[in-house]
């Protein structure tokens, strides 16, 4: 039985009738890009075959009953009562959806819900954000309303930073929201301009593995990134006219005025540079068929990761050098 049999057949056990609506949205893996995001600067993201599935139908009223199949909960809210919970957690991401409609002055319908995602939580590959698009187009087909695809991302994201409380980037909606399969897209997170690049038809496959690590950063380390990369600014751009972020900055002019840097500001400076090129520099590898560039490129990216950003572990390090030992690969990071 496939993802969308079982929720279906859960709904109609849970509530019984069939649902009026199953929707779906993926979880996403970067291919390059990292750390560019909130630097004004570019992405390489691709939308991955695992999913939030969520089968439901309208209600009457305002009320909003869920059941989550991958924690075995139950929750209830009100629409006109949206208080964020510490207990279940996962609804705080359909609630989040929710208060951004309705302070956006969109008609909400009550609804009856079963949830089910594959996408692995806290892997880093976005399983809140497939539960945020997944809940806002539940919303949208109970509700009988449409929202524009980069709609729907920009409202996930503001959801999960108003309500969810977590200062995000936008690229892990958008690419959930606007994933094309078989394709990667190229997103230029100041302008939101986007392009669907198509990946190889056959002949190579993309592994995602799992170092059994917790997640990366701690929010400490991950807002002192973030200060750098913001006082690298400050001081680039009283040489550089125009330099609003680092995807202003040549690498050319960042070598010119390193000596202004203190050292380790100019480090994170550099890879945020080096990769906005790497990003731009794998997409035409991609476009031509050059997947040993796009493999070079994925190896520079990791070890920029490793020394400038000093983002990497042991764990990490391994698996992507067990990796790029081991034959057939073009690249790991």
């Amino acid at each position: 039985m496939n993802q969308s049999d079982s929720v279906q057949a859960q709904f109609a056990a849970l509530y019984g009738t069939q649902p009026e609506f199953v929707v779906r949205a993926p979880g996403r893996v970067n291919l390059i890009g990292e750390h560019t995001d909130y630097n004004d600067g570019f992405v390489f993201p691709a939308a991955i075959d695992l999913f939030v599935t969520i089968a439901g139908s309208s209600r009457p009223d305002r009320q909003v009953r869920a059941y989550s199949l991958t924690f075995d909960q139950s929750a209830t809210f009100s629409l006109d009562t949206l208080v964020r919970s510490a207990d279940p957690s996962w609804i705080n991401y359909i609630q989040g959806i929710a208060a951004i409609l309705k302070n956006d002055d969109i008609n909400l319908a009550g609804m009856n819900i079963v949830i089910e995602g594959t996408v692995p939580i806290g892997s880093g590959l976005s399983s809140s954000a497939a539960i945020e698009i997944a809940s806002c187009l539940a919303f949208e087909a109970a509700g009988g309303f449409d929202i524009d695809p980069l709609g729907r991302a920009k409202l996930a994201q503001r959801a999960e930073r108003e309500f969810v409380g977590v200062n995000c980037g936008i690229m892990d909606q958008f690419i959930s929201s606007l994933g094309k399969e078989s394709h990667a897209l190229l997103i230029d997170t100041r302008s939101l301009e986007y392009e669907a690049v198509r990946l190889p038809r056959s002949g190579i496959g993309l592994v995602i593995a799992d170092t059994n690590r917790p997640r990366g950063l701690v929010d400490s380390e991950y807002n002192k990134r973030r200060s750098e990369c913001g006082q690298a600014v400050e001081i680039l751009s009283r040489n550089i006219p125009g330099a609003r972020a680092l995807r202003d900055v040549a690498l050319k002019d960042l070598e010119r005025f390193s000596h202004l840097l203190p050292k380790t500001v100019y480090k994170r400076a550099r890879h945020v540079v080096t990769e906005n090129e790497r990003v731009l520099a794998s997409v035409e590898a991609v476009k031509v068929g050059d997947i040993s560039g796009l493999g070079k490129l994925m190896n520079e990216s990791h070890d920029s990761l490793r020394e400038d950003y000093e983002v990497s572990c042991l764990e990490l390090d391994a698996m992507v050098y067990a990796a790029r030992n081991a034959k057939g690969t073009f690249g790991s990071r």
